[in-house]
C-alpha cells in the first residue's frame, strides 16, 4: 500500500493520534472514540497492522493494538504526530 493510501483516511488517522496518546486499547474502544462501527474499525485497524504500523495482541477474545515496538514505520507515524501535536 502507498503512503497516500495510509494517511488518506480521516478513520485511520484518528486510530492513529488515540493510540499515540493513550497507548493500547482494544477494538471497542477505539470504534467507540472515533464513532464508528466494530467492522470498520477492525478493517483500519487490520490494514495498519499489515503496513506495519500497529501491531495486535490478543488476550482471549480481547484484541489490544498499540504501535508496533521497533518498526520504523511506527516511529516515523509516531514522530509525525508528536510534531504536529506540539504546534
Amino acid at each position: 500500500m502507498e503512503l497516500e493510501e495510509v494517511f488518506s483516511s480521516k478513520p485511520r488517522i484518528k486510530i492513529l493520534k488515540i493510540l499515540y496518546t493513550l497507548s493500547s486499547l482494544n477494538v471497542s474502544d477505539i470504534a467507540k472514540r472515533i464513532k464508528m462501527n466494530y467492522a470498520s474499525t477492525a478493517e483500519h485497524l487490520e490494514l495498519l497492522e499489515a503496513e506495519g504500523i500497529l501491531e495486535e495482541r490478543k488476550y482471549g477474545r480481547i484484541r489490544m493494538y498499540r504501535f508496533k515496538e521497533g518498526s520504523e514505520r511506527a516511529q516515523a507515524v509516531a514522530g509525525l504526530i508528536q510534531a504536529w501535536e506540539e504546534k
